[in-house]
């Protein structure tokens, strides 16, 4: 079990801090850590990236007070496989979810999980279990969506001191739920009890978020806010002063709904940077901040979410991979740099592990990207790696170039993205050389999964967005 013995061996070795010169100094409070991400928002859903529509103060504040990157990736396109890589360093090749449903073995799970749901199994090791052995609390706010209650999967069984919200990404589609995972159990929401709607749970999770960093100031801490806005079912309360906000946006009542969402959680952040500056510890704590996959097609249309890019959520095209990060740290991070230092999910885990000054698991498929915080000059990944199977795609970044196929034996679409940004021209037949290289390297690049096998031949011929 890669879980058990990794856990031995960083125990044995007693806790043998990442090597090189940008580890965390192991005299100093190690840093409190923060990953704040979003819920379906858009490459274009905020400001800094260029929406005319979406207000979003705090993300911009972030991007001027630490580091904006425009070349960071999620881990899917969708939304159950993106925590499961952010959670594991692996990438959707290699790691256990690799998509919200398996219709591969659609019967077999159902009879188990009451819907073709792949939980995390006992052996997965998650950043949460190495920060925990790190001496962290850990604890989340939001949409879990790798294991639901009862299962191996749950936050408590995967290193998670406590969790507030969902773990069942349907459920989360609720946002007056009449229960709620609390501490370990589901507990009743009495203010939406028979049909009421009386308690929005993004508010709570944001009282919950500001709650965990006021009892745990003293000690290193992990929060990770999976804050389930702006997601379906798009709904915050009429007397909310963001709704007011955008009183005659496009695309209407729908639109005007989601735009308030992104704002309201936005300024959810934005709590949290008041409390840590009231606690005396905003110097102490590195905040993250991101979107877990692209925007759906109706805020494209209205109020281009993607930003430009090619694609939606569960394509990955640009715009259902690439998403908007910016990341703060007084004093370790430069303020007001914009990097296209290309990185994804995968390399968080082995990050906050460097972060922590505890040694990374050896098994990822990340990297630590605190050089590039610290700004120095870092190598970086030669190729980057995505699948999805709702309909089956793989996708590869490298360098410039971009590639996509649907099904193994399906021609590769080739895009280069210095020059075409939106992925308009595919000029595969121009470089047949270079095409060779990234077939081979997405014929090599997963592990058979019975619950996610690839396709051999094209599901749905996707036509450009």
């Amino acid at each position: 079990m890669i879980k058990f013995n990794w856990f031995i061996a960083t125990l044995c070795l007693g806790m043998l801090s990442t090597s090189g010169i940008f580890a965390a100094d192991s005299k100093k409070r190690k840093p409190n850590i923060i990953y704040v991400m979003l819920d379906d928002a858009g490459y274009g859903d905020f400001s800094e990236f260029g929406s005319p529509h979406v207000k979003t103060p705090t993300f911009d504040r972030l991007c001027a007070e630490g580091m904006k990157f425009t070349d960071h990736y999620s881990g899917s396109a969708v939304c159950a496989p993106t925590r499961c890589v952010l959670m594991t360093g692996l990438h959707t090749g290699h790691c256990r979810r690799r998509d919200n449903t398996a219709k591969a073995l659609l019967k077999e799970l159902s009879q188990e999980n009451g819907r073709p749901l792949v939980f995390l199994e006992d052996e997965d090791v998650t950043v949460a279990e190495a920060l925990k052995e790190a001496g962290y609390y850990t604890a989340g706010v939001g949409k879990w969506a790798l294991g639901n209650p009862g299962s191996t999967g749950a936050p408590e069984n995967q290193g998670f001191d406590y969790w507030y919200g969902y773990l069942d990404q349907v459920h989360a589609h609720d946002h007056f739920p009449a229960e709620i995972w609390d501490g370990g159990k589901m507990v009743p929401v009495p203010g939406n009890a028979d049909g009421k709607k009386g308690t929005y749970i993004p508010y709570q999770q944001e009282a919950k978020a500001l709650q965990l960093i006021r009892e745990h100031r003293d000690q290193p801490f992990f929060l990770y806010m999976a804050v389930t806005p702006p997601h379906g079912d798009y709904i915050i309360p009429t007397d909310d002063p963001a709704f007011a906000m955008y009183e005659g946006i496009p695309g209407g009542n729908q639109v005007q709904h989601y735009a308030a969402m992104v704002t309201r959680t936005d300024q959810t952040v934005g709590k949290v940077m008041d409390l840590l500056k009231e606690l005396g510890i905003d110097e102490d704590t590195i905040v993250f901040y991101t979107s877990d996959n692209g925007p759906n097609l109706p805020f494209v249309k209205a109020i281009n979410s993607a930003g430009g890019l090619r694609g939606t959520k569960r394509q990955l095209y640009e715009g259902g991979i690439r998403a908007a990060m910016a990341v703060r740290w007084p004093g370790e991070i430069k303020a007001g740099v914009s990097s296209d230092f290309v990185w994804d999910m995968r390399d968080v885990f082995p990050t906050l592990c460097q972060l922590a000054d505890v040694q990374a698991p050896p098994h990822l498929d990340g990297m630590s990207v605190l050089p590039t915080l610290r700004g120095k000059e870092q190598r970086p990944r030669m190729m980057h790696y995505w699948e999805i199977h709702s309909p089956f795609q793989q996708a590869v970044r490298f360098g410039d170039w971009k590639g996509i196929r649907f099904g193994t034996e399906e021609p590769l679409e080739l895009y280069n993205l210095e020059q075409d940004r939106g992925e308009a021209e595919n000029v595969a037949d121009a470089n047949p050389g270079l095409v060779r290289k990234l077939e081979a390297f997405l014929n090599s690049s997963r592990t058979e999964s019975k619950y996610f096998p690839a396709k051999t031949n094209r599901v749905v011929r996707r036509k450009k967005k």
